[in-house]
């Protein structure tokens, strides 16, 4: 089964995908300044190519500007959490619902394969780090529903800020086991094709997941 996966076509293309990997895992912190000179170093680029990737990342909600501030690595804040998480919810709400509908057999199939190898995980008790693209739950599902401006929304648009909240606050001890369970949930309401139910746990699952990383801010 192929799945939505990013290439780099261009130069440009490594470099944004590098940038937007080190502010969601943190290794550029958020809140931090922007300079397109250090960066250009850094990178080993032209300050061309990280102006256009700085672009992209404000495209992304990654990243923010500020009259005579510059660029901005956006802030994790309660309150960006729960806006963010309040349109999640909605959105990847349908998302299930639509995927219950539109999922191939074969692709359901492949989420329930997906499950089994995160249990592997959720058993040692590893932390439940979720990678971008293919091996995440989320990304399948939200791909599953055929709605191209629902995708683009959730993959374009907020994707990768729910990833930093995620990677960076994200889950460990109890929440772990409970956050794989919901997933269960979610899968077999997708296979049974009921809409309504796959909606409502998903949608249950983002508020859970939401008051999980908010004790942590």
């Amino acid at each position: 089964m192929t799945f939505f996966t990013e290439q780099p076509v261009t130069a440009a293309d490594t470099t944004f995908f590098q940038l937007r990997k080190d502010i969601v895992e943190g290794d550029i912190a958020a809140g931090s300044k922007l300079s397109e000179t250090q960066l250009s170093t850094k990178y080993e680029v032209s300050r061309a190519v990280i102006r256009e990737a700085i672009n992209r990342l404000e495209a992304s909600n990654l990243v923010e500007r500020k009259a005579n501030v510059g660029a901005r690595v956006v802030s994790l804040s309660p309150q960006g959490l729960i806006e963010l998480y309040q349109v999640r919810e909605a959105l990847e709400g349908m998302g299930a619902r639509l995927a219950a509908k539109n999922m191939l057999a074969d692709e359901i199939a492949d989420l329930q394969q997906l499950l089994d190898s995160h249990s592997k995980k959720v058993e040692s008790g590893e932390s439940y780090y979720q990678e971008a693209g293919d091996v995440d739950f989320h990304y399948r599902i939200i791909l599953g529903s055929k709605n191209q401006h629902l995708i683009s929304t959730l993959i374009d648009g907020i994707y990768h800020l729910v990833r930093m909240y995620r990677v960076q606050l994200g889950m460990a001890g109890p929440r772990v086991t409970t956050a794989f369970d919901e997933h269960k949930h979610v899968v077999r309401a997708i296979a049974n094709r009921d809409a309504e139910l796959a909606e409502m746990l998903m949608r249950r699952h983002i508020t859970y997941s939401m008051k999980n990383i908010e004790t942590k801010l």
